[in-house]
């Protein structure tokens, strides 16, 4: 029996309670999509030509949802920003959507306070902080999510709240159908891959063994598919507290591929996110490049989403890489919820 199996060993190497949080994820879309649809003031909507979604880490993972589902549905184009200036485009026409849970960012208040004085129309989305303080201060859009998560655990509250505030604002569709469907896909997830399944019939955990010592490769289609695959390489990072790295076909097949040569991917263990929706092209190459990879010696999976949704889809691929990564840590003996590096990161950047 692994610890994965031991009931109590597996709470004990889990004292923050990671594994409550990463199956309360439903929850999270539901909660966060009403308090998004609800919020008030919000910006009017009339002449925006552009959106500018704003963040850091796991703050910043919202953007790349919201602009995986938004882009083929606007006329105008949405950037995910993850550098200290904004784009250049950014002005009296662009809406940006500044999100940090912990409201404290230094590179998103700097953001925050760039569109301020470009005049740029403005949401805050935040638990509090510095964020929340200043946006109430100056009368500007927010969105307020409950605190006391960690940043990468209120995936579920920053995604849907801001879905539901840009719905409020007419800019995306209603997506209520989306997120109920979504909900009810990862509790599906959970009755297969939940804490309480064992190992032998638990795809989650026989996928977190599986990789074990080896280091993670995760790929995804373009669009949903990336976003997922970002999101599983960031909860393999800080959750199990491993190397991982992130790729999209096509563009992998142009690059990345070359590097498989023989006996190279020995230590390595690709997993390649799934869903129906993709292009026929990209689908066609999964198979040939996947090949490619376990020529090398690399081990490789595949995981694929359920639902009719691309939303339901993207969110039962995050749900279960949020199981794997939090397994993945556990199994290796590391508590999942600390991010020991980063903190001492921050700590001597204040310092410098």
């Amino acid at each position: 029996m692994t610890v994965l199996d031991d009931r109590a060993a597996l709470r004990a190497a889990d004292p923050s309670g990671m594994l409550d949080i990463v199956t309360g994820l439903g929850a999270q879309c539901h909660e966060g999509y009403a308090l998004g649809l609800g919020a008030r003031p919000l910006p009017e909507a009339d002449g925006v030509t552009s959106i500018a979604f704003c963040g850091m880490g796991g703050s910043a993972i919202a953007g790349d949802v919201v602009a995986a589902l938004a882009a083929p549905r606007l006329r105008f184009p949405i950037a995910v920003v993850r550098t200290p200036r904004l784009p250049e485009f950014c002005g009296p026409h662009t809406l940006v959507v500044a999100s940090s849970y912990s409201g404290d960012t230094l590179e998103t208040l700097g953001l925050f306070e760039e569109a301020v004085g470009r005049g740029c129309r403005m949401v805050a989305l935040t638990a509090g902080g510095e964020l929340a303080r200043r946006a109430e201060e100056l009368g500007i859009g927010r969105v307020i999510v409950p605190g006391g998560y960690m940043p990468r655990a209120a995936f579920g509250l920053l995604s849907t709240s801001a879905i539901g505030a840009l719905e409020a604002m007419g800019i995306m569709p209603p997506h209520a159908d989306e997120v109920d469907e979504a909900v009810a896909e990862m509790k599906g997830v959970i009755a297969e891959a939940g804490p309480e399944v064992p190992s032998a019939t638990n795809p989650a955990k026989e996928l977190a063994l599986a990789i074990g010592e080896r280091v993670p490769i995760v790929w995804g289609a373009d669009g949903i598919g990336s976003v997922a695959a970002t999101r599983w390489k960031s909860q393999l990072n800080e959750n199990a507290k491993v190397p991982s790295f992130a790729s999209a076909l096509p563009e992998l097949d142009h690059n990345e591929v070359e590097g498989w040569s023989a006996g190279s991917g020995a230590g390595f263990a690709l997993i390649a996110l799934r869903h129906p929706g993709e292009d026929g092209d990209v689908a066609a190459r999964f198979p040939l490049s996947e090949e490619i990879v376990r020529a090398s010696g690399a081990t490789v999976r595949e995981v694929s989403s359920r639902g009719r949704s691309e939303f339901a889809r993207l969110l039962t691929l995050v749900q279960f890489g949020d199981l794997v990564s939090t397994y993945l840590g556990i199994a290796r003996g590391v508590d999942p919820s600390p991010i020991e590096a980063i903190a001492s990161l921050k700590r001597s950047l204040a310092q410098a």
